[in-house]
C-alpha cells in the first residue's frame, strides 16, 4: 500500500493545486460578474459540455477503457496494446467530432433541454446559446485528454493527468481579467476561456504519451474486438457511474424555474463541495481502479478486498471531518470567498443553505467514487446500473417534493438523499457478494472517528459565530479567521485521533 499512498499524495497534491486555482477562478468570476442572468447563462453553457465530460470521458469511458487497457497490458503484449490504443483513439475521435458538430448546430435546443426556464427570457436564452457554441467543443478536447490520462494512469503516471485541470482554471482567470474588459459582452470571455483551455489540456498530454511510445496514430476501427468490448462495457457504465452528475444536472434544470440566481447559488456551493471530493475521492478512484483491475486479472480476491478496505478507511478518517467542516463553516466560507459588491449578503445566505445540504452527502459522494470501481474493475456493469436507476428515481422524487418549499436548497438536499441511496446500495452489494470483506478493526475505528468528529464539531460550532458577523468583517479579517478555524478544527480532530490511538498506519494498512 505504500506505493498507493504515494500515488494518492501525488494525485491529491496536484488536485489540491487545481482546486485552489479553481477557488481563485470562482472568486474572480463572482467578484467581476456577480450572480445574475449573465452568469446563470454562462454556468448553463459551461455545465452542458462539462456534464457530458464527466458522464462520458471521466465517467463511463474511463471505467470501461482502463480495465480493458490493463488486460491488454498484462496479457497481450505491447504490439496488441498499441493497436488497441490506435483503434480507440480513431473511433472515439470520430464519434466526438460528430457529437461536437451536432452540439454546436443544436445549441438552442440543448439550452432549452438543460434550462427550460430560459424560454421566458429571450435575451438570456440567446446569450446562453452563443456561449454554448464556444464551450461545446471543450467536450471533444477534454474527452481525448481523458483518453490520454487513462493511458498515463495505467502506467502509474498519475501526476500528469491530475495537473492538467490547472490549465482550465488559469485560462478562465486570464480571460476574466484581461479579455472580458475588451468585449461588448464581458461574460462571453469566459466561454472563450473554456474553448482555449480544452486545446491546451490536450496538447499538454502529448509529450508524455510520446515518452511511453503510445502516442496514437488514430484509425477508425469500429469492428476491432477491443473497441467493441470497451463499448459493450461503456454503455451500461454510462448511466451507472454518473448518477451524481445527472442529479446535479437535474438541479440546474429545475433551478432554471426558480428565482434568478438559483443556478449560480447551486454552482458556487457545489464548487466548494467539489474541493474535498476532488482532492480525496477522485484521487482514490483514479489510483485504485488500475490496481483493482490488476487484482481481478490476477484472480486475487484477498488483495482486491484489501484495496477496497484501504480506500474506504481514507473516506472514513478524512472524508467525514471534511463533511463536518463544510457543514459548520458553510457561511464563513461563502462569505470569505465570494462576498462582494456583486455577490451580496442575500447571495451568501442562499449559497450557504445549498452548501449545507450538499455537505450532508459528501461522504456518500466520496463513497460512490470508491465503491463503483469495485464493480467496474470486475467488468460488472449491470449492478451499478440497477442501483443508479433507483438513486435517480429517488433524486427526482425528492426534487419535486423539496424544491417548492425549500427552493434551490431543496434541490441540493434531494441530490444528497440520492447519493446516500446510491452509496448504500453499492456497499450492500459488495458486502453481500463478499467482494469486500471489512477488517474487524472497522467498528472500533468508526467509534473513535465519531468521537473525534464530535469534538471538532463542538469546538467549531461554539466558536465560529453566525454568518452575519462574517459579512460585517473586512476581507482580511474574514480570511485569517477562516484559516484559523480550519486549523483549529483540524488540530482538535487530529489530537483526538492521536489520543485514542489512531496512527498513520491506520491510513496506510498492511497488505
Amino acid at each position: 500500500m505504500a506505493s498507493l499512498a504515494a500515488s494518492i499524495a501525488k494525485v491529491g497534491s496536484n488536485t489540491f493545486l487545481s482546486r485552489v486555482l479553481g477557488f481563485v477562478r470562482d472568486l474572480v468570476i463572482a467578484r467581476i460578474f456577480g450572480a445574475d442572468a449573465g452568469t446563470d447563462a454562462f454556468f448553463v453553457a459551461f455545465k452542458i459540455p462539462n456534464f457530458m465530460r464527466r458522464l462520458f470521458a471521466e465517467g463511463a469511458f474511463s471505467m470501461a477503457f482502463v480495465p480493458v487497457l490493463n488486460e491488454y497490458k498484462e496479457k497481450r503484449g505491447f504490439e496488441a496494446l498499441k493497436a488497441y490504443v490506435d483503434a480507440v483513439a480513431g473511433t472515439l475521435g470520430a464519434v466526438l467530432l460528430l457529437v461536437t458538430v451536432l452540439g454546436v448546430l443544436g445549441a438552442p435546443l440543448l439550452i432549452l433541454v438543460f434550462a427550460p426556464g430560459f424560454v421566458n427570457e429571450p435575451e438570456q436564452l440567446a446569450l446562453a446559446t452563443e456561449m454554448l457554441r464556444l464551450t461545446f467543443p471543450y467536450l471533444l478536447f477534454i474527452s481525448l485528454t481523458a483518453f490520454a490520462g487513462g493511458i498515463l494512469n495505467t502506467y502509474e503516471r498519475f501526476g500528469i493527468p491530475a495537473f492538467t485541470p490547472v490549465l482550465l482554471n488559469i485560462s478562465l482567470i486570464l480571460c476574466a481579467v484581461y479579455l472580458a474588459p475588451l468585449m461588448d459582452r464581458p461574460i462571453v470571455a469566459l466561454a472563450w476561456g473554456v474553448f482555449i483551455a480544452g486545446i491546451a489540456q490536450l496538447l499538454f498530454q502529448i509529450p508524455f504519451l510520446r515518452q511511453l511510445k503510445l502516442l496514437p496514430r488514430p484509425r477508425l476501427a469500429t469492428t476491432d474486438p477491443g473497441v467493441r468490448k470497451t463499448v459493450k462495457l461503456m454503455v451500461p457504465a454510462l448511466f451507472g457511474v454518473s448518477v451524481g452528475q445527472i442529479s446535479l444536472l437535474l438541479d440546474t434544470l429545475l433551478a432554471s424555474f426558480l428565482v434568478t440566481g438559483s443556478i449560480s447559488w447551486l454552482y458556487y456551493s457545489d464548487r466548494l463541495m467539489e474541493f474535498p471530493l476532488g482532492i480525496l475521492a477522485v484521487a482514490l478512484a483514479t489510483v485504485i481502479l488500475p490496481r483493482l483491475s490488476q487484482r481481478h486479472a490476477a484472480d486475487d480476491p484477498v488483495a482486491f478486498s484489501f484495496t477496497m478496505d484501504w480506500a474506504l478507511r481514507w473516506v472514513l478518517l478524512l472524508g467525514v471531518p471534511c463533511a463536518v467542516g463544510l457543514l459548520l463553516l458553510a457561511g464563513p466560507m461563502i462569505a470569505t470567498l465570494f462576498y462582494s459588491g456583486e455577490f451580496g449578503a442575500n447571495d451568501v445566505e442562499k449559497a450557504r443553505l445549498s452548501l449545507m445540504a450538499y455537505a450532508l452527502g459528501l461522504v456518500a459522494f466520496m463513497g460512490i467514487k470508491v465503491l463503483a470501481p469495485g464493480y467496474y474493475a470486475r467488468q460488472d456493469m449491470k449492478t451499478p446500473v440497477r442501483i443508479a436507476v433507483i438513486a435517480l428515481v429517488t433524486n427526482m422524487t425528492f426534487n419535486l417534493i423539496l424544491m417548492f418549499p425549500f427552493g434551490h436548497a431543496g434541490l441540493a438536499a434531494a441530490t444528497t438523499i440520492a447519493a446516500i441511496t446510491n452509496a448504500g446500495l453499492l456497499l450492500r452489494g459488495l458486502l453481500r457478494d463478499r467482494i469486500f470483506r471489512p477488517k474487524r478493526t472497522w467498528i472500533p475505528l468508526m467509534i473513535k472517528a465519531l468521537i473525534a468528529n464530535l469534538a471538532m464539531g463542538i469546538v467549531i460550532y461554539l466558536g465560529v459565530g453566525v454568518t452575519a458577523d462574517w459579512i460585517a468583517m473586512g476581507p482580511g479579517e474574514r480570511i485569517w479567521r477562516l484559516l484559523m478555524w480550519i486549523l483549529i478544527g483540524g488540530a482538535v480532530y487530529a489530537t483526538a485521533l492521536l489520543a485514542m490511538g489512531i496512527r498513520p498506519r491506520h491510513f496506510m494498512g498492511r497488505e
